[in-house]
């Protein structure tokens, strides 16, 4: 739906275009300036509607699904599944990682802590129920994928 949104809002201005055309004002300075404005806007709508068919065909049918999470897995990562509790950022000195603490209660009292290299303040907010797939690398948990549930 929002490609074809998108495909629309870059149609629009070539309409501009064409009716600059048909009146015979292009040569004018304002139907030269209104040409470039109008294409500019149909070119970034364009580019828009193009991305988005590119997300979408990437993402395929099995979009959100765990597989996903759990190739991760498979292939040399951890699995943590929780509620995320807190998310603590430190920035560390120059030349050393900057690392986050994340904080998972998992239903009960249970609750997991783990150091992960980077900002994850937005990829996992407070109060979120998630499932994270992290590899080691260089001393630090990486991030692999987040699912939201």
């Amino acid at each position: 739906m929002i490609l074809a949104f998108f495909a629309l809002l870059a149609l629009v201005p070539l309409l501009g275009i064409v009716w600059i055309l048909l009146s015979g004002s292009l040569f004018t300075v304002d139907g030269l300036f209104m040409s470039l404005i109008l294409l500019t806007i149909s070119g970034l709508f364009g580019t828009t509607a193009l991305f988005e068919l590119r997300r979408a065909r990437r993402k395929g049918p099995a979009a959100g699904s765990s597989p996903q999470s759990r190739t991760g897995a498979a292939s040399g990562g951890s699995v943590a599944r929780g509620r995320v509790r807190d998310v603590q950022f430190y920035e560390a000195d120059v030349g050393q990682p900057n690392k986050s603490i994340v904080i998972l209660v998992d239903g009960g009292a249970e609750t997991r802590t783990l150091v992960f290299g980077g900002d994850v303040r937005n990829a996992l907010p407070v109060g979120q129920k998630v499932e994270v797939t992290f590899r080691k690398q260089s001393g630090l948990n990486s991030l692999v994928n987040v699912t939201y549930s």
